[in-house]
């Protein structure tokens, strides 16, 4: 006989949701959701993690928040939510004030069952201060193996998730992911306290997924792309690929051969990235040459093929990637197009990241005297120490894991707000001391040409307040109608635990993790192109990365059918001219702060920018990136040399 709770599922699978049965794993899930226990959930690309949420979140008292990287799946699921009756939004960046004020009056009131929103949106206090009075029966995270400082995708925002949890009182937390290898299931298992029977994973095989490596040489692969594509039918497919330039050249290379095909990156604006995504998503024959920004997310059935013009950055990249196509369960082909000298470009992702040991000193100096409880600008940390922000962001997270500093609330240092109303307006609507201080607030603004700003350390000192109260006015203010709210000037909250008494030493420290970062990222690289050349089972090599085995050989890889690369030809690199010698020696003297060390200098030529760089305008120089071609190490070697 069936219990109560599975006659339930079973019917709202149906009712609601349009499906006849559960996938692999899902039913697991939700029964551990709505027994209250807190579960992860490792499914492969595709293999239906969003149910195990979605389902629980229409039985379960309270609200289900569900942090998510994704945009586009905020979108596509809040409007595949609503269209079926369910009640759910989103909180992001590009939802409009009234829009974004609506849906917080709706979670506060209850109507919406769940609300999705990105782990930085945690960052904002107005959000804070409001998702802290509204009980969260179920916190889902996605993406969380971005939790893990030594996983392939490591975000520090997300170590935070577990801690917020805790605060926000969360019954039940559950843990999604495709990518998890054992070591990052046990990071994300002791982070949201997830015991080791709650942690699901279904097989990562997938049998109609056929996986190739051909070796191709720079000149010819534009031709075999194009070749690959006319031999087949016409039916959805991605090309993945490095650099924004790139997506845009191969598109229109293939457009000019009559395909139908676009172009998406980071690069593009918004509404232009809407309308390919849309596009690719209503057409059977759509061709979307895309970095890895496009497909995380889309749930689109039919892909047919996934071609990789440029090889991914790691084998969970590569897993991540190719299991986007074939989600209907027909065969699908992923083919990566190997060309040797690529490897540069990737290398040049993690060197690019890695900071001077004169960098990272001075991020230890300038943390060095603050107060027991202090704020610093993410932004301007990274430009006073030539690091990029998620870099400064990282090392942060070091100290808080080593127990040096710890997190406190974020805050925002300005607020600016349009009237609707007059202010005679607003403070009729107020008595006594409550209208004195709404008055107060009011008179303490500045006026630009639209908005009137306010800077909330200076009014709260005026006031003699606690700046929370200044916000809870403006939000009121703003929940009314009355004027229109932006809050600008984020700062992050930190505490001192223990002082630094020896800054060489603390920045060797810092310097050195991020080195093991840079190495564990190249080792990472090293991992696929030997999993690209392996004459073994290339589909059970990468099911065995991520703890599971195969019964037997797939019988369809490039090394089951004869055709594996076995060994890559050396790469033929270009070399370093004097002339490239001569800029550098020469720029370095006329810019000692941007270009004074090898590894400063390694980058400009490599053309990987830094803050510093960017300010003195050094990226538009006719020298920048004039050695992308050639290893970062091989410059390095050239400098010092």
């Amino acid at each position: 006989m069936p219990t109560e709770t599975e006659t339930d599922i079973d019917q709202l699978l149906q009712t609601r949701f349009g499906k006849r049965s559960f996938r692999s794993g899902q039913r697991a899930v939700i029964e551990r959701l709505l027994d209250g226990k807190s579960a992860a959930a490792i499914f492969p690309t595709g293999g239906g993690k969003s149910l195990c949420y979605q389902l629980p979140a229409v039985l379960l008292d309270g609200l289900t928040l569900v942090v998510s990287p994704l945009l586009a799946l905020m979108r596509e699921q809040v409007d595949e939510l609503n269209a079926a009756g369910i009640a759910a939004a989103r909180l992001d960046s590009t939802l409009p004030a009234d829009e974004a004020r609506q849906v917080m009056q709706d979670v506060r009131g209850g109507k919406t069952k769940l609300l999705y929103v990105a782990p930085e949106r945690f960052f904002n206090e107005r959000f804070r201060e409001f998702i802290g009075g509204v009980p969260v029966a179920l916190f889902a995270i996605d993406e969380a193996h971005c939790i893990s400082q030594w996983g392939h995708n490591f975000r520090p925002d997300y170590l935070k998730l577990a801690k917020i949890a805790r605060q926000l009182g969360a019954e039940r937390v559950l843990a999604l992911t495709a990518t998890a290898t054992p070591a990052v299931l046990d990071d994300i298992r002791r982070e949201f306290s997830i015991a080791p029977e709650d942690a699901v994973q279904t097989p990562f095989y997938r049998s109609n997924l056929t996986i190739r490596f051909s070796l191709c040489d720079a000149a010819t692969r534009d031709q075999q792309l194009i070749e690959r594509l006319e031999n087949q039918p016409r039916q959805p497919t991605l090309v993945y690929v490095s650099l924004q330039k790139t997506a845009e050249r191969v598109a229109e290379l293939l457009e000019n051969a009559g395909l139908p095909a676009r172009a998406y990156h980071a690069g593009l604006d918004d509404d232009v990235r809407r309308d390919v995504q849309d596009w690719f998503m209503q057409s059977d024959e759509a061709i979307v040459v895309a970095t890895i920004a496009f497909g995380m997310g889309i749930d689109k059935s039919n892909i047919r093929a996934i071609y990789h013009y440029n090889p991914s950055k790691s084998l969970e990249n590569l897993a991540q990637e190719i299991g986007r196509a074939g989600r209907d369960g027909e065969p699908a082909l992923c083919e990566t197009l190997l060309v040797p000298e690529d490897r540069v470009v990737l290398e040049n992702f993690p060197y690019g990241d890695t900071p001077g040991i004169a960098s990272v000193r001075k991020f230890v100096e300038l943390l060095v005297g603050q107060p027991e409880r202090f704020f610093v600008s993410y932004y301007t940390l990274a430009y006073e120490t030539d690091m990029r922000d998620s870099v400064v962001r990282t090392l942060l997270t070091y100290l808080e894991l080593e127990e040096i500093i710890e997190a406190t609330a974020p805050r925002y240092e300005t607020y600016k707000f349009k009237p609707r109303v007059s202010s005679s307006d607003i403070l009729k609507h107020f008595d006594d001391e409550r209208r004195t201080f709404a008055s107060s607030v009011l008179a303490l603004t500045v006026k630009k040409k639209i908005w009137f700003e306010i800077s909330l350390p200076q009014a709260a000192n005026r006031l003699k307040c606690d700046r929370s109260r200044i916000v809870k006015m403006l939000d009121y203010f703003a929940e009314q109608g009355w004027v229109e709210l932006q809050a600008s000037g984020l700062v992050h909250g930190y505490r001192n635990l223990k002082p630094i008494t020896d800054i060489d030493l603390l920045a060797q420290e810092l310097y050195q993790y991020a080195l093991d970062r840079e190495i564990g990222e190249l080792t990472r690289l090293d991992e696929l192109f030997q999993l690209m050349c392996s004459e073994q089972c290339q589909s059970a090599a990468l099911s065995e990365h991520f703890g599971q085995s195969l019964d037997a050989a797939c019988g369809r890889c490039s090394a089951c059918v004869g055709a594996a690369i076995t060994e890559l030809p050396e790469p033929s690199y270009p070399q370093m001219g004097d002339s490239a010698l001569t800029a550098i020696r020469r720029l370095s003297k006329e810019h000692p702060e941007q270009l004074g060390d090898a590894r400063q200098q390694a980058r400009f030529l490599c053309g990987l920018s830094s803050p510093k760089l960017i300010r003195a305008r050094l990226t538009r120089d006719p020298m920048y990136g004039c050695c992308s071609a050639i290893p970062f190490d091989r410059v390095i070697e050239a400098l010092v040399g």
